[in-house]
This record gives C-alpha cells, structure tokens and sequence, in this order.
C-alpha cells in the first residue's frame, strides 16, 4: 500500500512496489502483525526486481488502494456479488485499506470505506445489503466506521471477546463490564457484531501483555496451540468440554448488546486440529453426519483439508445428524436459545443496564426496550462465572410487585419486594427472566 513509485511500476496488478534494489523502509509506528512468521512488511520480487507492501504474510501484496483503477475493479467486484443476492459483505481489515499515515496512526480509512458503499449503493439501490466492518481496535477507534449511521452497518467488537474468556478464568465479571463501559454509543441503525470464535485465532492484540500471557497458560498450556498473538483453538476445546461453560459463553453472547455471530461447528461443539499449520486447525470440514469425511463421499486424500477424526470430537462422534436427534444436545439446547431471543427485540435493539451486586463472580444486567405498544419490555440477566455456586442480591426495587418469569422454561420466581432480591445460581449458569 506504501509506494516510493507510481503504481504502474509494479507487476503484481495493483500491488505497492519500492524501486529501490537492497532497500526497504521501515515505516515507524508500523506493526509488523504476524511477529512469528513476518521479519518485515516488505518481500523482494525477483519478477519486478523491487520490494512490494504487506501488512500480512509475504505471500499476500497488499492492494494499492489509493490507485482509482484498483478501487475500481475491487467496487466492480463487490457489485457483481450483491447483484447476484449476496446479503452482506465483511470488510477485511478495513484500518489497513488506506495509506501508510493511516498505518502509522492506525486512523479509520474513512474514504475508502464511504466509496465502497456508495459505489456499490449498499444503503440506496440495494438497501436491504449489510457492509460488516473488521477491525480490531478498542470500541472508540472503531466507532467512526459506522459514521452517523451512513458509512458501515456493523462492525466487530473485538475487544468484548477475549474479555469473555478472562472473565470466566477469573470468575470474575469485571473483564466484561470494565469494556462495555468504554464501548461508545453507535447510530440506533446500526449494531455490533459480537462473537466468541471465528476462522482466525482467538486475537489476544486487545488485552495486556500480562493478560495474555494469563490467558495462553490458562487457555493455551499446549504452546502448539498458541500463533502469533492468539491461540488457535475452537470453542469446545478452549473450555475443555464443559457444557455448562459452553452454554455460558453462549447465552452471554445471545443476550448482550449486538448482532451475536456463530461460527460455524460451535454450534455442536467441534474441534480442532493444532497439528495443522497456521489457522487451518480451525477451518476443518463441517461434521454433518456419520458418513465418510463427515460430509461427503469424496476420496479423502483429495480434501483441502482433513476432517477432525480424534475420538473426542471425530464426525464419528460430534456431528449434526445425532444432535438433531438427541433433545439435550448442544444444538438443539443453541436452537431453544436462539427461539427466545427471537422472541424478545429487547435482546437485539434494547438498551443495557448493568446491575452491580457485591459479589463479582456474578454478572447482572438489564436490557430494556419500549415496544411498538408503548410498553417498556425488561429482560434481567444473570450469570454466574464462578466454578461454584454463589448467593447474589439485586436491588431490583424498581420493579416491586412484577414477578419475574423464567424465560426458556416459564417459571414463575417470586416477586419482587422492596427488599434486595436474593437469587443462588449454580456454577457457570445463566439464567433470564422478564
């Protein structure tokens, strides 16, 4: 992306090249991302004899951004896919598309955002398409990418993800609410996206240098599970199969502020394979049933990839097809999830008030909304992070008299007096009621 010549000079299309022979500039305040795999942002060509860009691995240039036909052809692109019905589109480390003061500062490239949208008219020809913003900053540095509402429809938040974890490491919530206190206010049109896993590591670039190294012993002991700043883990493995942590994490994430993204497989507890190289131990194939390869009859030395075959979490043993059957599984336990915060627009749009009882290993908070009707709609929340179970008293006297109703299985709990209420969760529990 950095050029010290026109772009036309390189012949990787669109690619930034150097044409100085045994000589690379370091850009200062420019981060070198994947410290154990990268000694520089710069890789000789013998092809164009000159040094090309990239913020990744050597073997991806980066695209010339600030070079109109490259944009040109990258707009060309997105359009050709929303065209054919494609109902979103995940910008790819969008700190990165700009010039190299933007690198340095780490500023939003905002132009470029903004040009993608009304090039493609994601919010006026096609106003039904979702532009999702990648970008793996602290909430405030993020927040310009959704501009007043104009610009990105969503973006991640990367920093609330690790934050999960640490909480339950440390059975204490103070991980979690400390960051949704910095997390600014977003245009009432648009809407974190919130996740526990994705395709790439579990990114620990947002915590401390002692909280990470707190994380990788406690979650990464195996250092084959560790890559770069993150560890490379799937779901169920991080929390060593415990179900009740899984559904934990899982209810947390459907009941905060946000869009809650599921990566695929997590869903019925998949693993990993951290024998693989880079981040391919989590991109295994999806374990739909019990046949061969766990999804298709292909000849298995043709897969791009191996399929998981452990005993643990082999397609043999962790596969759709038996969770679908099976009434107390982890899918169909996501499913009734799901169906209640579908039936709740408090989840999704509502606002969140967090509740501060004495004791810290338990997170409580509202999310409240006035409906169409004029009705306010209140959801309480409460999650135990702790390994044991834990007394807790809300002062809930705001809602003296409402009885509050358990919301996947319709208990009725006691009502609500002026008194604090008490509650005792069980270990690594959530429970809602409203």
């Amino acid at each position: 992306m950095v050029s010290a010549c026109p772009a036309s000079a390189g012949r990787i299309a669109g690619t930034r090249f150097l044409r100085v022979v045994g000589h690379r500039p370091e850009i200062p305040g420019t981060r070198i991302i994947f410290l154990d795999t990268e000694s520089s942002n710069w890789t000789w060509d013998p092809v164009a004899g000159a040094y090309y860009w990239h913020r990744f691995y050597s073997h991806q240039p980066d695209l010339n951004f600030d070079n109109p036909v490259v944009l040109d052809e990258i707009l060309k692109v997105m359009e050709y896919w929303l065209d054919m019905g494609v109902d979103g589109l995940r910008l790819d480390a969008i700190p990165l598309s700009g010039r190299a003061r933007r690198h340095q500062q780490r500023e939003p490239a905002r132009n470029t955002c903004r040009a993608q949208e009304n090039s493609c008219g994601a919010r006026r020809a096609l106003p039904d398409r979702m532009l999702l913003a990648e970008a793996n900053q602290w909430p405030e540095d993020t927040r310009p990418y959704f501009g007043e509402g104009d610009e990105c429809h969503m973006a991640f938040h990367f920093p609330l993800m690790p934050r999960m974890y640490m909480a339950l490491a440390q059975e204490d919530r103070f991980p979690i609410t400390d960051i949704l206190r910095q997390t600014p206010e977003i245009p009432a049109t648009c809407q974190w996206a919130i996740f526990l896993r994705n395709h790439d590591e579990l990114t620990l670039e947002m915590v401390t240098d002692k909280e990470r190294d707190y994380l990788w012993n406690h979650y990464a002991a195996d250092r084959r599970a560790r890559i770069n700043l993150g560890i490379r883990r799937r779901l169920a493995p991080l929390l060593e199969r415990d179900r009740r942590r899984i559904e934990l994490l899982n209810s947390l994430l459907l009941s905060m502020p946000g869009t809650p993204v599921l990566y695929y497989g997590d869903e019925i507890g998949m693993g990993d394979n951290i024998y693989l190289g880079d981040r391919d131990g989590v991109r295994t194939p999806m374990q739909w049933s019990v046949d061969r390869n766990g999804f298709s009859r292909a000849d298995p030395a043709r897969l791009v990839l191996p399929p998981i075959m452990d005993p643990l979490y082999g397609y043999q043993t962790v596969n759709v097809e038996a969770q679908v059957r099976d009434s107390h599984s982890l899918l169909n336990n996501m499913r009734r999830l799901l169906a209640v915060r579908s039936e709740h627009r408090a989840f999704s749009r509502g606002t969140m008030r967090p509740l501060y009882p004495a004791n810290r290993h338990i997170l409580a908070y509202l999310r409240e909304m006035t409906l169409d009707n004029g009705e306010t709609e209140t959801l309480l929340c409460v999650a135990n992070v702790a390994s044991t179970a834990q007394a807790v008293e809300l002062d809930l006297s705001a809602f003296a008299g409402k009885v509050p109703v358990e919301m996947v299985g319709g208990s009725a709990f006691p009502p609500v007096g002026k008194l604090a209420y008490l509650l005792t969760p069980s270990p690594t529990v959530f429970s809602g009621s409203c």
